[in-house]
């Protein structure tokens, strides 16, 4: 029951779609221009860094908030504790990329999965923040980037919770596992269509001018 009241949580807050709002506010849907994402790389595309940063934040927020409020919530069962963020960040995303009053299209994920990071460690924020800002610098391809951030997150839970560090029980483990490779795995599901410009070499390069 604490994995679907988190979950179910964590989905009602990623209901909150940023950059669909604030697209609203500037009388577009952001869902009909660029990518068709209402995430945070389609709104700096379309309607600037201000719009960018405001998306990213929101979204971030989102997720970030709830995940930290399990974590207090639950800080006398350290042996789920880790667990139930990780649902609730999953939660999130869902919420993110699938909202129901939206026809189930939203975004990609990656600024509520930045979210879920920072509420569960800080260094694993250092890690993945340091690894996006090289990538996007050298290559400026966020999608590269952002698959990046997710590969390193699911490496960073296997390496972490096998170790202890989370303090989750061997018997919780494997579901430890498999919910965070679910999240993993939303990234670069909802990143197939880049992947495969990526492959073939025609990939869309981020920009930082107002469209």
């Amino acid at each position: 029951m604490e994995r679907i009241i988190c979950l179910a949580a964590g989905y009602l807050f990623g209901l909150l779609q940023t950059g669909y709002m604030y697209g609203r506010m500037n009388k577009i849907d952001i869902r009909n221009y660029g990518s068709g994402n209402s995430g945070t790389t389609n709104a700096l595309r379309v309607l600037g860094m201000k719009a960018g940063a405001i998306v990213f934040f929101g979204d971030f927020l989102k997720a970030f908030i709830p995940c930290v409020l399990v974590r207090i919530l639950f800080k006398d069962q350290p042996e789920t504790a880790f667990l139930l963020v990780l649902y609730t960040g999953l939660g999130v995303i869902l919420g993110h990329n699938y909202p129901f009053y939206l026809n189930f299209k939203g975004g990609k994920g990656i600024a509520a999965t930045a979210g879920l990071i920072v509420a569960l460690d800080l260094r694993l924020m250092v890690v993945t923040l340091a690894a996006f800002v090289l990538i996007v610098a050298v290559t400026r391809f966020v999608s590269l980037g952002s698959l990046v951030v997710a590969t390193i997150f699911l490496a960073w839970m296997i390496v972490m919770g096998s170790n202890g560090s989370y303090g989750v029980s061997a018997g919780h483990l494997p579901e430890f596992y498999i919910v965070a490779a679910v999240i993993s795995a939303q990234a670069f599901w909802r990143h197939r269509a880049n992947i495969v410009r990526l492959v073939h070499g025609n990939e869309n390069k981020i920009s930082f001018g107002k469209k």
